[in-house]
């Protein structure tokens, strides 16, 4: 997922991406504490892809006050 990726989306879209990555990330939380992740740099991705989302909610934040 990339940045210039989710500016095009509107706010609904980011909304329920970023519900799903938060829900995504703690199941993932839950098998790592079993040992039994799949995918070992899979929660690093999920970690990057919200930050993403939260960096174009704030720029559009910014961007309306401003």
């Amino acid at each position: 997922m990339k940045a210039e990726d989710i500016r095009e989306w509107d706010e609904t879209e980011i909304v329920a991406r970023l519900k799903e990555l938060k829900e995504e990330q703690f199941k993932l939380r839950f098998k790592a504490s079993m040992m039994d992740v799949e995918n070992p740099s899979l929660p690093g991705q999920i970690k990057r892809d919200i930050a993403r989302l939260k960096t174009v909610q704030r720029e559009r934040q910014l961007a309306e006050n401003a």
